[in-house]
């Protein structure tokens, strides 16, 4: 096991990694910005590095500093979360280079499964469902453009290959607005990501949106751990998610939890990962796939048991899966709501001071905060403070301990989107599952 863990992120899900390490008896150290030295994961850490101002690219993604503070604490591991260096192949590779253990797949493959172009190349030889598209970067050539277009047939979505995060995407009704379109993709991902590389694919009208969670230990074995809903959005930024994705076709299922799997012993791939679907009349159709742990990983957790984090740490540590597919079984339905330091109305952040807060309680109620009573959300960062996550028996009893728990929870000095919360786990629609990735859009009139 490794013996000391840096923790190259800040807070919920570096409080999450932190708990994961002590209880295998792991180390930890905490790295932070000046703002950020009174998180509780800082607190609670054996050691702690400030590796400079409040900037993201001054502290969190200045990776000479963060190897620096490994070096200087004699970490052996450094855990990147999610977000930040996570999905940074530059990083995973300066990480083992300086002879630490980077606690993620291996640089290669975060490049291979970066790159979107690549990533669907690969997926298709292992055996995944993928979207009808252009099989590769998209020429300069206008006639063939116009070509590609018409044999996938409008609309379009014209794609980023380094894209992410809902950026660097365009949707195309007609073939007359296909080159403007092209154009300012192209230079939207140049200016965003320093990569022009644009893809086209069939843009489905009313998918839901879909997940995999896969681990690999690197050493010939792999397993699946069922599927998420993330189809509750706000502008490509999922809000609400839940496990399993409820109203499945159960043969697509089967199917598409059988190609994962193969896919992560096709690639080589090595810790946790997530394989993201569009779903529609019954069939999946790939993405992309994240290389790094998800904000949502605590449904799955709920739904099967398994800690992922502490998975990572064993992959990382040389150990062979604790579990095989037969090991994993399916037990009840879990929700989880992202609660953020924002204005209900507006999504504009609202940093501040939190005067008070009081989570929830009772049976299967779970929350992941690094909040607390007096603790100041800085405005540099990430408007995330809290994961309120309920477990039950079935999806109906899960659903009213989330309206529960969003009642009882009492976070006072800033605006947070729990009322927004409170109004979606009590939509009919919803209720009943099965909403597409527009919904919550239509439903709020944007």
């Amino acid at each position: 096991m490794l013996e000391k863990v840096l923790i190259a992120n800040r807070g919920e899900i570096a409080l999450r990694i932190l708990r994961a390490c002590k209880e295998l008896g792991i180390r930890t150290v905490a790295v932070h910005s000046q703002p950020d030295r009174d998180l509780m994961h800082v607190r609670l850490a054996d050691e702690a590095v400030c590796i400079g101002p409040a900037p993201s690219s001054k502290s969190y993604l200045n990776i000479p500093a963060l190897i620096s503070a490994a070096e200087v604490t004699d970490s052996v591991g450094i855990h990147p979360g999610y977000g930040f260096l996570a999905e940074n192949a530059g990083f995973a590779e300066q990480v083992e280079r300086s002879g630490f253990t980077f606690i993620g797949p291996t640089a290669d493959v975060i490049r291979l499964m970066g790159d979107k172009v690549s990533a669907i190349a690969a997926m298709k030889k292992a055996g995944v469902p993928t979207v009808p598209g252009s099989d590769g970067p998209l020429p300069d050539n206008n006639d063939e453009l116009f070509a590609i277009g018409r044999r996938i047939g409008y609309p379009v979505i014209v794609k980023a290959a380094a894209g992410g995060g809902g950026r660097g995407m365009r949707v195309v009704h007609a073939e007359a607005h296909l080159l403007n379109a092209i154009h300012v993709t192209r230079s939207e991902a140049a200016a965003a990501f320093g990569d022009d590389t644009l893809y086209m694919e069939k843009f489905l009208e009313n998918p839901r949106h879909v997940e995999v969670q896969v681990l690999a230990d690197g050493q010939g074995h792999a397993i699946h751990l069922y599927d998420r809903d993330c189809s509750m959005q706000r502008r490509h930024q999922k809000v609400v998610e839940e496990a399993p994705a409820p109203m499945i076709d159960p043969e697509a299922r089967a199917e598409v939890l059988k190609s994962c799997v193969d896919a992560c012993l096709h690639i080589g791939y090595r810790g946790a990962g997530t394989f993201e679907f569009l779903y529609e009349d019954g069939r999946f159709y790939f993405i992309e796939m994240n290389t790094r742990v998800q904000v949502e990983h605590p449904v799955t957790e709920m739904v099967t048991g398994v800690d992922i984090v502490k998975e990572q740490l064993r992959i990382a540590s040389g150990l062979p899966l604790s579990y095989t597919q037969e090991d994993i079984v399916l037990r009840g339905h879990a929700f989880e709501c992202r609660l953020n330091a924002e204005d209900p109305k507006s999504f504009l952040p609202c940093p501040g001071k939190v005067t008070h807060f009081h989570a929830p309680g009772g049976n299967g109620v779970r929350v992941d905060s690094h909040l607390y009573d007096g603790y100041t959300v800085p405005p540099h960062y990430d408007s995330l403070i809290a994961k309120l996550i309920t477990y039950g028996e079935d999806r109906a009893t899960a659903l009213m301990r989330m309206q529960n728990a969003l009642d009882e929870t009492m976070i006072d000095g800033i605006r947070t989107n729990i009322p927004l919360h409170q109004e979606i786990v009590r939509d009919a629609n919803f209720a009943r599952g099965g909403v597409n990735i527009h919904y919550l859009e239509k439903k709020l009139g944007l």
